[in-house]
């Protein structure tokens, strides 16, 4: 598998996780006393969900300024 596959799996993968983990801070927020920290459980995926988002984004510029 290349690069470029593996970053769409792993961005796409990213995106599932980041969706639960924002349902989830949903659900927690439902109850009486959620703690603080579940609110910042859903920055993880997302930072890195940008980074893959970044590289992919930027990936078609680089091709063609490879091919030049």
């Amino acid at each position: 598998m290349n690069w470029n596959k593996w970053m769409r799996q792993s961005h796409r993968w990213l995106s599932v996780v980041f969706t639960v983990t924002v349902i989830g801070c949903v659900v927690a927020v439902s109850q009486e006393q959620p703690p603080m920290w579940v609110f910042y459980l859903p920055l993880l995926p997302l930072v890195l969900q940008m980074i893959t988002g970044l590289f992919l984004f930027v990936l078609p510029y680089a091709v063609r300024r490879r091919e030049r």
